[in-house]
């Protein structure tokens, strides 16, 4: 199934940092991490028409990853036609010039490969899982529907229907999805991440064929793609096999981009969503600086690594600040709470603090205890020993992400989309093992005022009658 939302590699960093799309229980592992494995550098090259191509060899097992990313997304769309990008997506599997709808899915499959594609704010990518012999194959059949997207009216129309109904399960009969969007909505106003990856229902009503078409016009062309491949293959090939089916493809121009920065927050904003539910559910939404660039840091991008180390040392552990002094003990508030970072993001940062109250407390008695524990970061600062745990997690993290070759490419893929190097996984954590207590203590004081604040609180309503009773709630988790 094709989903809206970013894929959800085994990235260590890229996990923590990506931009927001879905809520998942982490699962940190308490095993040892396995040995580092050695691994070639990455080969980079550019084709003749602009394509950038990406190839990591990993010769453990014969198969082989290959993905294509487009430097495009939700973000990128026009009030009007919010969800065209994720439609986008849907629609190349429609057809091209050479194959009818479904068929590259079926050829896929009869390769002995697995494929799918994923939508975001940031980009869109489509990947292939395959025998390491049969790379030629997919990589023919990609460049094909990449450059010569092709289908009838009939087969949008119905799409559309199927995009809305997972609109429908994902969002409108999700209370806690539908407050999340609606957050969004709230905390950006001119930035693009205002609009939701699905779009809006009323412009997914009056979304048409032509819309998709011209999105792929403009977008799809050779200068906003890149192609990577992981796993059992020789570079050399790899790059004759993509000059051979992507680099003839004809140059075109990519259309300018403006920027749309988000006005300065002054005034903190509160909204409420009423919706069917047995728990209420709060969370707040901080306008924070992303990562910009991972070599000559500036003093925004250090305060960003000093917000990522201060969400885990709240949330990113069993046993963190958030669990201990909500969830546990005669005074717990709150059933669960987490914080997550949106850091490495083409647009604003932004980071969140969640909370479900316990059987007889409020929101606002959870939005309080929440805030009071960054207060207390702001006033006494953190351990060392906080510290030293949360950066072990992250090298335990990324070596078991080189253990997937899907992690491998997804990881150059996703750097690649923010302009960053090949090997930025490694500069990053570098930069956050330098991250002192002193600046956590220092970002957790600055940047948690009123003023760059959003609240949104559900208000359960009355379940239908015959609703079976939902399980208990599990912790929202980091977001990803």
């Amino acid at each position: 199934m094709k989903t809206a939302y970013p894929l959800l590699a085994p990235v260590a960093l890229a996990a923590w940092l990506a931009a927001p799309a879905a809520w998942a229980q982490a699962q940190p592992s308490t095993s040892a991490a396995p040995a580092p494995v050695s691994a070639p550098l990455v080969q980079h090259f550019t084709l003749r028409n602009g394509i950038e191509l990406f190839v990591r060899p990993d010769h453990r097992a014969p198969t082989a990853v290959h993905m294509l990313w487009l430097r495009v997304g939700a973000m990128d769309e026009v009030d009007g036609t919010s969800g065209v990008a994720h439609a986008l997506e849907h629609m190349m599997f429609k057809g091209s010039k050479k194959l009818g709808a479904g068929e590259f899915s079926r050829r896929v499959a009869a390769l002995g490969g697995q494929e799918n594609a994923f939508t975001s704010w940031d980009y869109t990518g489509y990947y292939q899982q395959i025998p390491a012999p049969r790379l030629p194959e997919v990589m023919q059949l990609e460049a094909d529907r990449f450059a010569h997207n092709q289908w009838p009216d009939a087969e949008f129309r119905k799409e559309i229907e199927v995009i809305k109904e997972e609109r429908r399960m994902r969002t409108e009969d999700s209370p806690r999805a539908r407050l999340i969007e609606q957050l969004y909505a709230a905390s950006f106003v001119a930035a693009p991440y205002h609009r939701p990856i699905i779009g809006w229902m009323g412009d997914l009503d009056a979304l048409t064929p032509d819309d998709v078409r011209q999105f792929h016009q403009r977008w799809y062309v050779p200068g906003n793609a890149a192609v990577v491949v992981a796993g059992d293959v020789e570079p050399a090939q790899v790059r004759a096999w993509a000059e051979k089916y992507y680099g003839r493809l004809p140059v075109r121009a990519l259309p300018a981009r403006k920027p749309r920065p988000e006005p300065l927050q002054q005034g903190l904003r509160r909204i409420e969503v009423k919706a069917p539910a047995e728990q209420a559910y709060v969370a707040l939404a901080f306008h924070v600086p992303r990562i910009s660039r991972v070599q000559n840091m500036d003093a925004q991008d250090r305060d960003a690594l000093a917000l990522l180390v201060l969400s885990a040392v709240l949330s990113g552990y069993d046993g963190a600040r958030l669990e201990r002094a909500l969830t546990q003990g005669a005074a717990r508030v709150a059933d669960s709470a987490d914080s997550g970072a949106s850091l490495l993001v083409r647009g604003p940062g932004l980071f969140l603090l969640t909370g479900v109250p316990a059987a007889g407390k409020t929101a606002a008695e959870v939005e309080q205890a929440l805030r009071a524990q960054v207060a207390r970061v702001a006033q006494d600062g953190i351990t060392e020993e906080e510290l030293a745990r949360v950066k072990t997690q992250w090298q335990a993290e990324q070596v078991y992400a080189k253990d997937s070759v899907m992690g491998q490419a997804q990881s150059l893929g996703s750097y690649w989309v923010l302009g960053l190097p090949s090997d930025a996984e490694e500069q990053l954590l570098a930069a956050l093992r330098a991250v002192t207590p002193q600046q956590v203590q220092a970002v957790a004081a600055k940047y948690f005022g009123d003023d760059q604040l959003t609240v949104a609180t559900l208000l359960p309503q009355p379940l239908p009658a015959g609703t079976p009773a939902a399980p208990a709630a599990a912790p929202a988790g980091r977001v990803h």
